[in-house]
């Protein structure tokens, strides 16, 4: 009787575990369509697709040097949904926002790191993170749902050798 309740437990939970993985596999499915369409939606814009999946285009090229780790960057961005829908910006500000390049402490997003890196001080982007490289599969907050793809508009006020005051 108790290999049975065992038996039964086990089998039970590879049911949850195995619903649960068909439903993350349909979201980023969806994900996927979702990025796939916005970028069809563009025409001739061509982004570059990084192996991290991240999607980059430069709008201004930037006279300065890229930052690497331990720079710092100072920002201005604007977060929006792919339908354009802005739900976060730091503009307009008189401070650019900071960020210490591969710390990986505070709000700065993974994907939005490493953007960073593809820029050059005075430069300008656009990147086009999946959730992986954004808020992943829970979101924040009220804000982004899980598995949502964002658009970062990102512009570099300046680079900083180290870490900055």
């Amino acid at each position: 009787m108790n290999h049975f309740k065992i038996t039964v437990t086990f089998i039970l939970l590879l049911m949850i575990f195995v619903s649960g993985c068909s439903k993350t596999g349909t979201w980023e499915k969806q994900e996927q369509k979702q990025i796939d369409d916005y970028i069809k939606s563009l025409g001739d814009t061509t982004y570059v697709l990084y192996p991290s999946g991240l999607y980059f285009i430069n709008l201004i090229e930037g006279s300065g040097r890229s930052p690497v780790d331990r720079d710092t960057v100072y920002f201005k961005y604007e977060a929006k949904f792919l339908d354009h829908v802005t739900w976060d910006t730091n503009e307009p500000v008189t401070v650019p926002y900071k960020h210490v390049m591969g710390t990986n402490t505070g709000p700065v997003i993974p994907g939005v790191d490493e953007g960073l890196r593809y820029m050059k001080d005075g430069g300008k982007a656009k990147l086009l993170t999946p959730s992986a490289l954004a808020y992943g599969h829970e979101g924040v907050w009220q804000y982004v749902p899980g598995y949502t793809p964002l658009l970062w508009v990102i512009d570099i006020d300046s680079v900083k050798a180290g870490p900055g005051k």
